[in-house]
């Protein structure tokens, strides 16, 4: 029986950062993951490989689009779908490696083969036990089902199969205007594919502040995808889905050559043995943990999508390296109001903390600050000018309580927002911060001034 400080049960970016963290702080570490790779759903079928279809077929719009205006001409390139199949691979191939070499730099040993708990203190990888002081869970997530709809990962597809189609289909239905559904729904518009987003709910990307919303959907239609929102998926028949009008009751089918599945994620916890090991169980199959990720079972922990809160990677990462610090004795924290999301379209979408509608619902008096990037000099000559940096403060204080953004690299610009956050930043703070012109982020710094006097470039 091999014998370890710390067992890590999952080679995501929670797993695995909080390894190599782990390691760094002294304890002799071991990673069970089963896949030939590392680095879980994230960099195997998830986050890396969309970002590189992504940037592909954003280079393959610019051609269409806006080549011919800047004075580049000439014939548009043609789609090789095999050769940009390969080209992501690479890019998965290229972060999974370096993970590898990132374990043995910091030796962490790597199980191979799945694993499960049978008794406190132990992991079960093949017919090997070992064991460890802490064990820590880091599962990760798999794709929610639907009623009425079975997954084959030909005709019907989850992320996974809508990353690795044979073929580039002329026509494709998204159930779920979330972000997979319109990352990859972009993916597939900008290759040719008419594409076709069912929501049930009145508005696209869920939890978003209503003016991203708005001016998103608008900007992807105009892209080329249409929206069918309010719409209850009733089931998939081969290729045929059928939603019901939720104003009306009206049922309506539209067919597609593919069928994505798109409605979210759910803890993927199977074979663990928890049930057995009488592990408390939360809401929606969450691991259920206290304040420092230890679950009702001594010396076993959950991070990431096995736990309760957002399922984002960079949540993960957090979570691994604040348990890391807590078992080696340290103080590890996550603070859950600075935590970005972002959606890697074009325009990308980003945000974090509060939005306008939580901050009515606590009743809480705020200011708004907002610019438009048509007053920002770089962002019009990259033909990205449609979009805006909102920024909400306290009305009192001019405490930053929120900032949602719409625009180019918003999924970067966000972290100056999250800094100043950190940091208990006002508003006025980020507008007498001297910014480089002529970038984007001189829009950021705009509606930090906006929320005072005014902006200038409005």
């Amino acid at each position: 029986m091999a014998e370890f400080d710390v067992i890590v049960i999952g080679a995501g970016p929670g797993g695995y950062v909080c390894a190599i963290r782990a390691a760094q702080l002294g304890l002799k570490v071991a990673v069970v993951e089963g896949r030939d790779t590392l680095g879980g759903t994230c960099l195997n079928v998830g986050c890396i490989p969309s970002k590189a279809l992504l940037n592909a077929t954003h280079h393959l719009h610019e051609v269409h689009e806006n080549f011919e205006k800047m004075g580049l001409m000439g014939a548009a390139p043609r789609v090789d779908w095999s050769k940009m199949q390969g080209y992501k691979d690479d890019v998965v191939g290229g972060n999974t490696k370096g993970i590898e070499f990132l374990f043995k730099k910091n030796k962490v040993t790597w199980l191979k083969g799945w694993g499960s708990i049978p008794a406190a203190g132990h992991v079960k990888v093949g017919d090997d036990l070992h064991s460890a002081k802490h064990i820590i869970l880091a599962t990760g997530s798999e794709p929610a089902s639907l009623p009425g709809v079975t997954v084959d990962e030909v005709n019907v597809v989850t992320s996974t199969g809508a990353l690795t189609l044979p073929q580039i289909p002329a026509t494709m239905t998204v159930i779920g205007a979330g972000v997979i559904g319109l990352e990859l729904g972009s993916v597939y518009a900008r290759l040719g594919t008419k594409v076709t987003v069912i929501e049930y709910l009145d508005a696209i990307t869920p939890g978003q502040d209503a003016e991203v919303q708005k001016t998103f959907q608008k900007i992807l239609t105009k892209q080329g995808l249409t929206f069918v929102l309010g719409a209850a998926v009733q089931g998939v028949t081969g290729t045929t889905t059928t939603y019901k009008r939720r104003t009306d009751g009206v049922e309506v089918s539209v067919s597609a050559d593919v069928v994505l599945l798109a409605t979210g994620r759910k803890p993927y916890t199977a074979g663990l043995g928890l049930e057995a090991l009488g592990v408390e169980m939360g809401p929606r199959g969450t691991i259920k943990t206290d304040a420092h990720y230890a679950t009702n079972i001594a010396g076993l922990y959950a991070i990431g999508d096995a736990i309760a809160g957002p399922m984002l990677a960079h949540k993960a990462e957090d979570e691994g390296m604040a348990v890391a610090e807590i078992v080696a004795g340290k103080h590890g924290h996550v603070n859950y109001n600075v935590i970005p999301g972002v959606i890697y379209t074009t325009p990308e979408v980003a945000s974090v903390g509060a939005t306008e509608e939580q901050l009515k619902d606590q009743g809480r008096a705020y200011k708004v600050g907002k610019f438009s990037f048509m007053g920002n000099a770089r962002a019009k000559a990259v033909f990205q000018a449609d979009g805006f940096v909102k920024i909400l403060a306290d009305a009192a204080t001019d405490r930053i309580l929120g900032a949602h953004i719409i625009g180019p690299a918003a999924g970067d610009l966000i972290h100056e927002i999250c800094v100043a956050m950190e940091f208990g930043a006002s508003a006025q703070d980020l507008a007498l911060t001297c910014h480089a012109h002529p970038t984007y982020s001189e829009a950021v710094r705009e509606a930090a001034l906006a929320c005072g006097d005014g902006a200038v470039h409005a």
